[in-house]
């Protein structure tokens, strides 16, 4: 892993509605992981898994055979605009790019949808810095989380 105090890399800016006083959330290590996966290991998954939307509780979930292995949670936020929560892989999962590649076909099923996002998870926004083929995604009005440094 890298050195999470590492300038840049791991700085977010988060929306006042977010509800972080400062703007600012702290990262848990968890995060810190994937956020290292997409920016420095961005192979295809080492193996196969299928993405499935249950919109029914807001969950783009990956799953292996029987078994979830990675999810992104939303909200639905008007008919045209997700917010994406909070990318989770589980712990034996990590570092086979399971999570990037989750993030990716989010999106693209993002794009078949005609829609937009709203970014809260530092995971996607990291993603989508090394991807910007996806930067069109982003809602102007409600970009979420940002990267920057801090407010004055």
């Amino acid at each position: 892993m890298t050195d999470p105090t590492e300038p840049g890399r791991y700085a977010f800016e988060y929306p006042d509605e977010a509800g972080y006083p400062d703007g600012k959330g702290t990262l848990s290590q968890d995060q810190i992981a994937l956020i290292d996966e997409v920016i420095d290991d961005p192979h295809a998954p080492a193996f196969d898994f299928q993405v499935v939307n249950d919109e029914k509780i807001g969950i783009y979930e990956a799953i292996a055979g029987d078994r979830e292995i990675a999810g992104l949670p939303y909200n639905v936020a008007s008919d045209n605009r997700l917010v994406l929560l909070a990318t989770s892989v589980f712990p034996e999962f990590r570092k086979q790019g399971i999570g990037t590649e989750l993030i990716r076909r989010v999106l693209d099923d993002v794009r078949a949808q005609g829609k937009t996002v709203t970014i809260m998870c530092p995971v996607v926004r990291r993603f989508i810095e090394h991807n910007p083929e996806y930067t069109d995604l982003i809602d102007p009005k409600h970009p979420g989380v940002t990267k920057g440094s801090r407010r004055s």
